[in-house]
């Protein structure tokens, strides 16, 4: 997705993903692993779906209301997939200047 350039995979904080055996596995399995002690907890600021995504995701999912959550669900992968590349790249490009604000 990004030609080989170099990139961070951000954990959320979920139960799931903060596990003694998620943690092993992503030491093991990705470059430059940012333990879950190290990474701040719970921050939008740090994360490009809740500072990006997330809005337009909701903006268009959810302009109309949803019956079941598998109406809701079949709407966000649809509005998904509608997201143009150019938008997400954008968001996560913008990403290492908002880590240097945050350390700032």
């Amino acid at each position: 997705m990004f030609s080989g350039q170099p990139f961070v995979f951000q954990q959320d904080g979920a139960p799931d993903h903060t596990t003694n055996t998620t943690q092993d596995w992503m030491k093991h399995n990705t470059p430059n692993f940012i333990h879950k002690d190290v990474w701040p907890p719970y921050s939008p600021d740090l994360n490009p779906m809740d500072y990006s995504v997330w809005s337009i995701l909701e903006n268009k999912a959810c302009s109309v209301s949803h019956n079941t959550v598998s109406s809701l669900k079949i709407s966000l992968c649809r509005e998904w997939e509608k997201i143009p590349q150019e938008t997400l790249r954008a968001a996560v490009e913008g990403f290492p200047n908002r880590l240097r604000a945050v350390i700032s």
